[in-house]
């Protein structure tokens, strides 16, 4: 048994649960969610109805060019249905946007209703300001159309629940069930079947995934009820093409139609109770079978209770919000808004799509919707970890489960297609993260750590036959410890070769973490030395230009050895030809959404290294500065993201607080337009949450670089782990409005009442055990991280390797494999369990101690942590 493992159960023996004394616990923080931030310009948010990681995601669809989540709060553009799947923050095309249902409160006569997606279309209604008047919550939805029909949408987990309320005046109210019209109208093969007596429509399709070359199939199941009345419900139905509805046809099958459907008309409620009429609608949804989403609907939601499905959300949304719990004494509406709106949209995605994979048959959790790994294994998993860790495991086992069947771990994947790679094989950090932080109860989660490990192996070393969208260019990466400009191999595209080798160099790093929790020395050995294979793409000679002072650069190298060049301007808003990095099969520069100058200082796993490179810290400062500065630095895409952070590393963790700050302040607010881009499944979401909570993660690390809470107080509570984490900011006075200047740095910590040895960062013991961090803040941004062997971990001064340094060649440009030196050996394996007999009989003393007398819980627990420091130290 591992030795954290010893100093775990003695931790949460020693410490039991964190002592909350906020001043109001917040039992409705989804009150704080807007669900509407960044619903335009760019954000591509869903604000719909859907439960904590649901399959459904039932929300309006709009004519906007930037629907990619279906919705655009801007009012100019119309409302064309309401629909039963989507995706959240996404580029590509517009995904999933299925099974449209569109209420018409009037025809002249059922042959004449219009029901084409550009014929019925119609605009909401908007308030005195211009903004539709649209209003959601975690769980429901609401809008009001021109036609005067009031729409709410609630949902289950596979099921959406509608409710219609047509205006008095509508003498039959009618429902389209549009089959055809997805997000990017690219159906085929529609079918639809009519019940004349219930009104059920059932019917289905394939349609085109929106960000790779395969299709899917979906099919619904759609029931009505009259709320509040029942027979004679249904008045009339029939099936429709484009514009011209058939009444009493019950069937309809085709190889290709654009606008396929069913219409039906219901008796009007007008009685003296009911002055208007209202239609419950239930869709089911599968990825399976007709009847299946039947048998989805019918189990989930039985009685068409709208009012109770949407309480049953509202409740699972306040259990997962409120493990994280902030003071908001002295903090803004505003923060405490942004701060809750961005933790929700870290649970919209990936979806739980359990029992609805048509693929293989497995008792094993299926997810979805990784849209893309790219974009989320930075901060999205990290942030599970804290507060989430059962849904995270649950994932995993999904993703170790589609490598097994699928031979490779998913990548970018959408409605049960893969979809192209982005950057590296980012599964790879994603189930390194769980392992590093729950190995010691992967068991008991059901993560099999053999199928986990055998995942991250295939990934390392098998090159699969379509590397765009699984795995990676294995064999160029082993043979010339870099991806070459001008190796083409049959599988993908001979592109983004800088940005990839840097994310493959990452990516074994992460593996190496692993090895080193499974006593796979061997192995630990040579991922962490492929982690130093970024050397290889780093050219001294390269310099910014207008900048001579800015020497070195990450850039394309051919398999000869010799350079190649992209200006280092490229992709930026200094970038004289405008261009774009995005995913392109003609694109040759070498890099993805980042220019040279971010992606220079894109190499996590060892930016000790890279300040060497860069000149020394001064050097590397001035260079962070000019990346501000001049706008180098790109809030929008995931390569920038630690940039503001990494000021830690050398020795200023004053100016990261500071520039994450002026982040907050410049690109995120609770508006529509309150984000700096997409939304990216969450991941711009968990970013803020992280920079809020003064925190940064390193994936698939114990580390966690420290700044300071934008709350007087905040924690995390772990359901796995049973623990209950507190930071108090210690000389809280507000945040600064710009993010400059204020009482925010951090002078000192403090864990537990003991004086922790660094301002820089955090190990994940204090989660483990359930800790109290206080945080002395001060005004002065010229702190330090505290002296001596206080700098967070590096993959060359050792940091991550339990006393084996890795340093890099002294020539960065070489192609081997850099050299691994010592500085010592392994320790025997007699001292090794002569250390964990020494654990297993201290723990025994700390319990019966404990036991014996509460009272001396503090003396017992300062020589607990005196003897783990010298048992620790002699260990390395």
């Amino acid at each position: 048994m591992p030795r954290t493992r010893y100093f775990a159960l003695c931790s949460i023996a020693l410490l039991g649960s964190a002592n909350l004394s906020f001043a109001t616990i917040l039992t409705d923080p989804a009150s704080h969610v807007n669900v509407f931030i960044g619903t335009t310009n760019g954000g591509h948010v869903f604000p719909g109805a859907s439960l904590p990681h649901g399959m459904i995601k039932a929300g309006m669809d709009t004519d906007s060019p930037g629907n990619q989540a279906g919705y655009d709060a801007d009012a100019t553009f119309h409302a064309t249905g309401f629909s039963q799947l989507h995706d959240t923050g996404t580029g590509g095309g517009a995904s999933l946007s299925n099974f449209k249902l569109w209420p018409l409160p009037e025809c002249s006569a059922f042959d004449n209703c219009t029901t084409s997606l550009m014929s019925r279309k119609t605009l909401r209604t908007t308030h005195s300001d211009g903004t539709p008047d649209d209003h959601g919550s975690p769980g429901y939805f609401t809008t009001n159309l021109t036609t005067g029909v009031r729409v709410e949408l609630t949902a289950s987990r596979r099921t959406a629940l509608h409710r219609y309320t047509f205006p008095a005046s509508s003498r039959i109210p009618r429902i389209i069930v549009d089959i055809t019209n997805d997000g990017m109208e690219s159906s085929f093969g529609p079918t639809v079947d009519i019940d004349p007596h219930s009104g059920r429509v059932t019917g289905g399709a394939k349609f085109s995934a929106s960000f790779g070359r395969g299709s899917y199939s979906l099919y619904t199941c759609v029931d009505f009820k009259g709320d509040g009345y029942e027979a004679p419900f249904v008045s009339e139905y029939g099936v429709y093409t484009g514009d011209q509805p058939v009444k009493n046809r019950t069937n309809f099958t085709q190889g290709y139609a654009s606008e396929m459907g069913a219409l039906i008309g219901f008796h009007p409620s007008h009685n003296a109770t009911h002055k208007t009429t209202t239609i419950l609608a239930r869709a089911g949804v599968s990825f399976i079978s007709s009847a299946q989403a039947c048998k989805n609907a019918e189990s989930e939601i039985p009685n068409f209770d709208f009012d109770e499905t949407w309480s049953k959300g509202r409740k699972a949304w306040n259990d997962l919000l409120g493990r994280v719990q902030v003071d908001t004494d002295g903090v803004e509406k505003e923060i405490i808004d942004l701060f809750y709106s961005s933790l929700y949209r870290t649970h919209i995605v990936p979806a739980d799509y359990s029992g609805e994979n048509p693929r293989w048959n497995s008792t094993e959790p299926y997810y979805d919707s990784f849209y893309c790994n790219w974009d989320t294994y930075r901060t999205l998993y990290p942030l599970m970890s804290l507060h989430d860790p059962e849904e995270f495991a649950r994932i995993v086992r999904g993703m170790i489960d589609i490598q097994q069947n699928e031979g490779w771990l998913p990548e970018c994947r959408g409605a049960t297609v893969k979809q192209y790679v982005q950057g590296g094989s980012s599964g790879d950090p994603i189930l390194a993260e769980f392992f590093v932080k729950f190995h010691n109860h992967a068991k008991a989660l059901n993560v099999s750590a053999d199928a986990l490990y055998a995942a991250l192996i295939k990934d390392a070393e098998v090159q699969p036959g379509d590397w765009d969208m699984q795995g990676r260019q294995v064999d160029a990466w082993k043979k010339y410890n870099y991806i070459p400009s001008d190796v083409h191999e049959y599988g993908g595209m001979n592109t983004r070769q800088v940005s990839r080798t840097l994310e493959y160099a990452f990516n074994d790093f992460t593996i190496a973490q692993v090895s080193k929790l499974l006593d796979k020395t061997d192995d630990f050995l040579k991922y962490s030395q492929r982690a130093t294979n970024f050397f290889n793409v780093w050219n001294s000679a390269v310099s910014l230009p207008g900048h001579p002072e800015v020497k070195g650069m990450m850039q394309p190298r051919f398999a000869s050895g010799e350079w190649n060049y992209t200006d280092p301007r490229h992709c930026s808003a200094q970038d004289p030809t405008h261009s774009a990095c995005y995913l392109d099969g003609f694109n040759t520069d070498g890099f993805y959404e980042g220019s040279p100058m971010a992606y220079s200082q894109y190499v996590p796993q060892d930016t000790a290294r890279l300040i060497d490179l860069q000149g020394g810290k001064d050097s590397f400062i001035k260079r962070l500065d000019l990346i501000f500065d001049d706008e180098y630095f790109d809030v929008s895409d995931e390569p920038s993201q630690q940039i503001p952070f990494m000021y830690h590393y050398a020795d200023r963790p004053g100016l990261s607080t500071q520039r994450s700050r002026q982040i907050i302040h410049r690109f995120y607010n609770t508006t529509v337009r309150g984000l700096p881009g997409n939304d990216d499944s969450g991941a711009m979401g968990s970013y803020a949450v992280f920079y809020l909570a003064g925190l940064y993660p390193l994936p698939a690390t114990r580390q966690f670089l420290l700044s300071s809470p934008y709350f007087p107080k905040i924690s995390f509570f772990n359901p796995v782990l049973k623990t209950t984490t507190t930071f108090k900011a210690i000389g809280f006075k507000g945040n600064p409005q710009d993010g400059k200047g204020g009482t925010v740095f951090v002078k000192s910590v403090k864990i537990d009442g003991k004086r922790w040895k660094s301002n820089c960062y955090l190990e994940w013991d204090v989660f483990l055990q359930g800790s109290t961090v206080e945080l002395e803040l001060t005004d002065d941004i010229n702190g330090t991280c505290g002296g001596t062997y206080t700098l967070p971990p590096s993959l060359s001064t050792g940091g991550y390797s339990q006393g084996i340094p890795i340093y890099a060649a002294s020539d960065p440009g070489r192609i081997s494999h850099p050299r691994l030196t010592y500085s010592g050996t392994w320790k025997s394996d007699r001292y090794r369990v002569l250390g964990r007999a020494a654990e297993v009989l201290f723990c025994a003393f700390v319990i019966t101690a404990i036991a014996l007398s509460r009272c001396g819980r503090a003396r017992i627990y300062r020589t607990y942590i005196h003897l783990r420091a010298r048992h620790t130290s002699s260990m390395a």
